[in-house]
């Protein structure tokens, strides 16, 4: 079988020198983790990403996974939440519920989290465009329960680059969509101190096809971009930066995933005392959440699903992850049933309490192979970042289109070299069984679109409409001055303005943004 076009064969590196390369964990530049113990002092966070149909259905689906013990909420959202519109506009038609929860105004968001303890767990949730609708309908809950802000921990994604490279969820163009992303940081920096302002993902972007290197590269380059307009709306990076957060996928290869992850330390380390003169420790620890990779999985033989996420959770695990979900096996054919999903869970469960993995931090250090793979995923990843830079930043790279052409190449790549076989799937080319194994399938309940307009309607009909409007109007002036627009929102959050209103209003003020595949991003 010939090479894998993109893997690196440490038999090619000659440059490993250990007293240069090797360090200690917990010690800069944190190549072999950022905490001296690792999981002997505290495991990574187990979460499981969920959501789908209403509110009290999900709710439902998180309070199994925290009595099966998951350590951490995970939100997904539907495509109208995502994109800022109501469960009756026409574009949401037939996408209510579909690939994650419906959240309209903050009696869905009550409903969501009913009797889940905000004060004892941390909640991720993966939204960007929305952001500060969905963090200020998730604070306005908590408040409502009597619970206090400043203690609520988690994370809200609010990475809107990758959407315009990878994932097309944006609303806005970049440079307001920007400008919301540090308000939250700035917001979150004075009345959430424990929460995470933002998850700079790479995740997307390998989903949609990235390498090893590219996923790397555009990730941290992004990050590069969200700090230097940070510093630029008058914060300081060690007031910051240690809240900043990164998302990154697993897949099948095994030590080039364990050493990307020991690079990726290694780069944002330097970036950040180097280029940015942090001087904190926990300012130049990159801390990361890591998911098990989507489109590894394979709707024929199914059950092959379980040995992948567990080999790509060993790996996130050696390479030094935070936080972990795990994939269930069947997420190729449908959302994954509430067996599936325990199944994930129990992997995390069964690595960390039966393997011995996490009584060593690092096991992997020291292995020639791990250490020389990470010093050419550095180099190869600089190289990329001097491309990036010859466009004009990653700002003028995105918007001219050259990070989605590499990432389109990339992936044209990857599925040729499948079709030629030169890249084994097993049960896709090679290893076929003739008829692939049963398995359930998840039923979505048909009259989620109709339940979540009927709640609409109930609420319009039920709120004060003028406390609406007030608010709605200094969500826009707030916009238009550029004020911080999480007070604004958070009032309109209060007053049940929806998420389709309050995102109209910002929508009035800042346009929204549209994409030519000939021209790159344009308004």
């Amino acid at each position: 079988m010939s090479k894998q076009e993109g893997l690196f064969d440490p038999a090619d590196i000659k440059d490993l020198e250990y007293d240069r390369d090797i360090g200690l964990p917990g010690e800069y530049p944190y190549t072999r983790g950022i905490y001296p113990t690792m999981y002997r002092g505290r495991l990574w966070t187990m979460r499981q990403y969920a959501g789908y149909g209403t509110a009290e259905e999900s709710n439902k689906r998180y309070k199994s996974l925290l009595k099966s013990g998951e350590t951490g909420l995970s939100i997904a959202f539907d495509l109208p939440t995502q994109m800022g519109y109501d469960s009756d506009h026409p574009l949401a038609r037939g996408e209510v519920g579909r690939v994650g929860v419906s959240i309209g105004s903050l009696k869905d968001m009550e409903r969501l989290l009913l009797d889940i303890p905000l004060d004892k767990i941390s909640t991720s949730m993966t939204i960007n465009a929305t952001s500060p609708v969905i963090l200020a309908m998730y604070i306005s809950a908590a408040d409502g329960r009597g619970i206090e802000i400043k203690g609520l921990r988690g994370t809200i994604q609010n990475d809107i680059l990758k959407e315009y490279i990878a994932r097309g969820t944006y609303i806005f163009p970049p440079g307001p969509s920007i400008r919301i992303t540090t308000d939250i940081m700035r917001f979150c920096r004075k009345n959430l101190p424990a929460w995470n302002p933002i998850s700079i993902s790479g995740y997307h972007m390998r989903e949609a096809g990235a390498s090893t290197v590219q996923e790397l590269a555009f990730t941290i380059a992004n990050g590069i971009t969200y700090v230097e307009a940070a510093i630029e709306s008058g914060l300081k990076i060690d007031d910051f930066a240690p809240r900043l957060s990164f998302f990154f996928s697993v897949h099948n290869n095994f030590l080039e995933e364990i050493a990307k992850f020991r690079a990726a330390r290694r780069i944002w380390a330097g970036i950040m005392k180097e280029r940015f003169g942090a001087k904190k420790d926990d300012s130049q620890r990159m801390k990361f959440h890591v998911q098990t990779a989507g489109c590894t999985l394979t709707a024929r033989q199914p059950e092959n699903n379980i040995v992948r996420v567990t080999l790509q959770a060993l790996a996130a695990i050696l390479g030094g992850a935070q936080s972990l979900h795990t994939n269930s096996k069947d997420e190729a054919l449908s959302i994954p049933t509430e067996e599936a999903v325990r199944l994930a869970l129990h992997t995390q469960q069964i690595l960390a309490e039966e393997s011995g993995i996490a009584n060593t931090a690092d096991p992997l250090g020291g292995s020639y192979a791990v250490e020389a793979l990470t010093n050419k995923i550095e180099e190869e990843v600089k190289d990329l970042f001097k491309k990036i830079d010859s466009k004009g930043g990653m700002l003028k790279a995105i918007e001219k289109g050259f990070i989605r052409r590499e990432i389109e190449e990339s992936s044209y790549r990857y599925h040729e070299s499948i079709e030629k076989k030169e890249r084994i799937v097993v049960g896709v080319n090679e290893f076929v069984n003739k008829k692939d194994a049963a398995i359930e399938r998840f039923s979505l309940n048909p009259d989620i679109e109709e339940r979540q307009r009927r709640n609409l309607e109930r609420l319009r009909r039920d709120r004060d409409i003028s406390k609406v409007n007030t608010a709605l109007n200094k969500v826009k002036d707030a916009a238009r001055k550029g004020d911080n627009i999480m007070p604004p929102v958070i009032e309109a959050v209060k007053a049940y303005a929806t998420i389709g209103e309050i995102s109209d209003a910002m929508r009035e003020v800042f346009g929204e943004f549209r994409y030519n595949s000939r021209r790159g991003h344009r308004v």
